[in-house]
């Protein structure tokens, strides 16, 4: 499956998520997200967002999931 037929990986990727980047195994997990789980990662991101400059280094935390 494309990542971009998938509206959870659609909704990571428009939130910042390096969708692109994940593994296969990584993308599974992120599939079988539920409705809220999706909505606390991107409330975390969008808030991680709002207290860090607005160009900064990226680091691979949790497999990428969260930098």
């Amino acid at each position: 499956m494309n990542p971009a037929d998938d509206p959870v990986l659609t909704a990571l990727a428009a939130a910042g998520f390096p969708v692109a980047t994940f593994t296969d195994e990584q993308l599974g997990v992120f599939r079988t997200l539920g409705a809220e789980e999706l909505a606390l990662l991107l409330d975390l991101m969008a808030r991680l967002d709002e207290v860090e400059p607005e160009v900064q280094a990226h680091t691979t935390v949790a497999g990428g999931a969260l930098f």
